[in-house]
């Protein structure tokens, strides 16, 4: 996984090289970072949502202008989707049996994220300008730690499930926010962003399990 990241990582500097010295684009490459809480929760065909978690995201962000007002815009950052649900037969602690059994789940999971996005900008006025954002986020799982509970007894307390959690989750993009200059080439970004997941997170074949969140986007581009 660490391998995947860094290959990451190069491919969107290595992108953000070339799109500087394009000549197909004239209006610019910007690069900057984010630090951004998520507010997240789980949602079971079986079951149900139990609460939102609080979770945490960081790392690169990246304008690509084509026009003056619009641009591709992505990230390479670390995201963490936690949640709440009460869910029936959830593996790997269901034994199997004729009786279903429910139990009180906390996933506590860590993606590298990819998203593509359009975003789409009003003129600058006044050194501030709005922005619309819609697109794909591509999340790759690098730790999965879960917490159950069943019948009043601990069933699972931090335990790693990542072989129950799917590698791949795709989410739908919208979101909405503002950027602020502050000096010279530097400005600020804060928004809101809702990321609908749309696959299901887990491997079990008798359940499937989506989880969604809410962020604050805050970011610094350079």
């Amino acid at each position: 996984m660490k391998r995947i990241s860094a290959i990451l990582i190069l491919s969107l500097l290595s992108f953000g090289a070339w799109a500087q010295n394009s000549s197909l684009t004239n209006y610019g490459f910007r690069l900057g970072l984010t630090a951004t809480p998520t507010f997240g929760w789980i949602k079971p065909e079986q079951g149900k949502t139990d609460g939102i978690t609080l979770g945490f995201s960081y790392g690169l962000i990246g304008d690509f202008n084509f026009a003056p007002n619009y641009s591709f815009s992505t990230a390479l950052t670390i995201t963490s989707i936690n949640g709440k649900s009460t869910e029936v037969n959830a593996q790997p602690y269901y034994a199997g049996g004729s009786i279903p059994k429910a139990y009180d789940l906390k996933y506590k999971l860590q993606y590298v994220d990819l998203p593509l996005t359009v975003k789409l900008k009003t003129v600058k006025a006044d050194g501030k300008r709005w922005y619309g954002q819609f697109g794909l986020s591509n999340s790759f799982n690098i730790s999965a730690k879960q917490d159950a509970v069943t019948d009043g007894a601990v069933a699972g307390d931090n335990l790693n499930v990542s072989d129950n959690i799917k590698l791949y989750r795709a989410g739908l993009i919208i979101g909405g926010g503002g950027e602020f200059d502050v000096s010279g080439n530097t400005s600020i970004v804060a928004g809101l962003t809702f990321n609908n997941g749309f696959t299901n997170i887990v491997t079990d074949k008798g359940r499937n399990v989506k989880n969604h969140y809410l962020a604050l986007n805050f970011g610094v581009f350079f």
